[in-house]
């Protein structure tokens, strides 16, 4: 693979991931075997129906330890037994719909869940960890006015999912702020709305609408003009991998610990315009639900700017691109989508 990412640097690297059974820690599973890593993962037990399962990812990890991120004995005893070189912390209660019915538990899974991690390393000089990288969201920040959110802006909270991740940013500063070793390796990505082949979660946009063609039934949506920053997901796995070799190296410019990763301003767009561009492709029937339950902020749009000016970063497949992506790895057959994932990933890379 090209790009900026250095297949030398990873080679034999040790690296340790939370949350790689889930959507995006499969993902970044698959890329961090093809750059040479040597992958250890702590998850719950990946769900039958998921990416995970499906391209078989565990032939391409080490070993997984299938464990609660709540359990500190159990965290702890993993990291220091795998001693890795990396750390990318992807296990949470990701969705916001989940986190209105287990609030405690959405809060108990992302504030403590990532307390435990960073405090497993936290004084032990056995450990090499050079680099760990947080994952939160884009929607830490208060959206009391509508604009475009940079790294710098104040954190806020609305529903029990953002409240949990704006409370993980204030975890790591605290972190960061108390103790000086982990304030050299500790950093959080901010991510925006994630889409990709193989999320199979439930109340999510791009499931919901391959769902929907698949099983040919109507497609619910709830709030058709929210705004969203949605990019495919190997764009934030891009940016996390590149930030973890910054950081590892000692040699980023910008010594503020929090990092945003979103598409530019032309894929920012409203819920109902993503549904009309996949519309275009498969034939949807769909309705609009009048009264919606629950509380979503209407708009969310991030500031890019920091990762492409520190990290080299920037987006590569825009919405039509990455639409046309999901189609072709959702329509392949099973047998085919290990190859089309590794396909994927390798034209991704090699683009500048």
């Amino acid at each position: 693979m090209k790009n900026t990412l250095q297949t030398k640097f990873w080679k034999n690297k040790k690296v340790f991931i939370t949350g790689h059974t889930g959507f995006k820690g499969a993902w970044l599973c698959l890329i961090l075997h093809k750059l040479g890593a040597k992958i250890v993962g702590y998850s719950l037990k990946p769900k039958r129906k998921s990416l995970y399962n499906q391209l078989k990812v565990n032939k391409f990890v080490s070993k997984s330890y299938y464990n609660n991120i709540k359990n500190y004995s159990a965290l702890k005893k993993s990291v220091v037994k795998f001693n890795p070189d990396v750390i990318f912390h992807l296990a949470a209660q990701p969705l916001v719909i989940e986190s209105y019915k287990k609030p405690i538990e959405t809060f108990d899974t992302n504030i403590i869940g990532t307390a435990n991690l960073i405090d497993s390393i936290r004084n032990n000089l056995k450990l090499k960890v050079k680099s760990l990288i947080i994952i939160t969201t884009d929607k830490v920040y208060d959206t009391s006015n509508k604009k475009t959110y940079t790294e710098s802006d104040k954190l806020g909270a609305s529903d029990p999912y953002s409240t949990s991740k704006a409370c993980c940013e204030l975890v790591c500063e605290s972190y960061i702020k108390s103790f000086k070793d982990i304030g050299k390796i500790l950093v959080t990505a901010r991510a925006g709305n994630v889409i990709g082949g193989g999320d199979y979660s439930k109340n999510r946009l791009v499931p919901d609408i391959l769902n929907a063609a698949r099983n040919k039934k109507k497609l619910l949506i709830r709030n058709p003009n929210h705004i969203r920053p949605w990019q495919h997901v190997f764009e934030p796995l891009n940016g996390y991998i590149l930030l973890a070799q910054k950081i590892y190296k000692n040699n980023l410019k910008s010594k503020e610990p929090n990092w945003n990763f979103g598409p530019d301003k032309d894929s920012c767009k409203s819920v109902n315009f993503i549904t009309k561009k996949f519309n275009k492709k498969l034939s949807l029937k769909i309705k609009f639900l009048k009264n919606n339950q629950v509380k979503e902020n209407s708009y969310l749009k991030l500031n890019n700017n920091k990762s492409k000016k520190y990290l080299n970063w920037k987006p590569k497949w825009f919405l039509d691109e990455a639409i046309l992506k999901i189609i072709e790895w959702d329509n392949c057959s099973n047998k085919t989508k290990l190859k089309i994932s590794l396909d994927q990933i390798d034209e991704y890379f090699s683009l500048n």
